[in-house]
């Protein structure tokens, strides 16, 4: 099978990004989580049916309501605009107008072609202006945008646009290293792959700005 067969039998291979915003219905947030965890485990549960597994062994027969936990509590508790995360400023009051980077921050976010995890590191880095951002909700906004069905280039910019809104600047620089087990445990099979993307913006769209934030993210050797 060569690779315009493979797309044409599942478009999802041409991994279109789509725009910026995450796509949602009108009606996404008309039920309470409680009411959203009770009809994904009950569609779960058929799924499972469907598969054949026996859902009287103990193992098996919490699985429904912990899959649909998991789903609205965790993995896509991102989907949720009342957990996006408050970003406090601070007055830059030691004028400090060099560059700041966060690097290696941990990232989990899932396929939205296949429901499979996207595992990796995101680096982001800003000039300062008047304000400074406190350095863990720069970890806490690449997780709220994560956790939600995903591909990396819309969580990439996503990330990038949120920071440039909180932090009223464009000096801001995104890059995204990450493994996808949709192309390592199923198509292809490839584990050895991975996937980077990036976004820069302001002063970081001139190469020398761009070049000092790459090597302050190369790892030691």
């Amino acid at each position: 099978m060569d690779r315009r067969d493979w797309n044409e039998e599942d478009p999802a291979e041409e991994h279109v990004a789509g725009s910026l915003d995450t796509p949602l219905r009108a009606d996404a947030f008309d039920l309470t989580d409680e009411q959203k965890i009770d009809g994904i485990a009950h569609h779960f549960r058929e799924i499972m049916q469907l598969l054949g597994l026996d859902l009287e062994d103990d193992s098996l027969k919490g699985t429904p309501r912990r899959v649909a936990k998991m789903y609205v509590k965790e993995i896509f508790d991102g989907l949720n605009p009342e957990n996006r995360p408050v970003a406090r400023l601070f007055e830059n009051k030691y004028g400090y107008r060099q560059m700041l980077v966060e690097r290696d921050i941990t990232l989990y976010s899932s396929c939205e072609h296949h429901f499979v995890p996207i595992i990796g590191k995101a680096h982001v880095a800003y000039i300062p202006e008047g304000h400074v951002i406190g350095l863990s909700k720069l970890n806490r906004i690449v997780q709220y945008f994560g956790r939600r069905p995903q591909v990396q280039e819309r969580l990439t910019r996503q990330i990038a646009q949120e920071l440039r809104d909180v932090l009223k600047s464009d000096n801001v620089a995104v890059l995204i290293e990450a493994d996808h087990l949709c192309v390592m445990s199923r198509g292809v099979n490839d584990v050895s792959s991975s996937t980077i993307t990036s976004e820069y913006s302001g002063l970081f769209e001139q190469d020398a700005y761009r070049m000092e934030f790459l090597q302050a993210i190369r790892r030691n050797g």
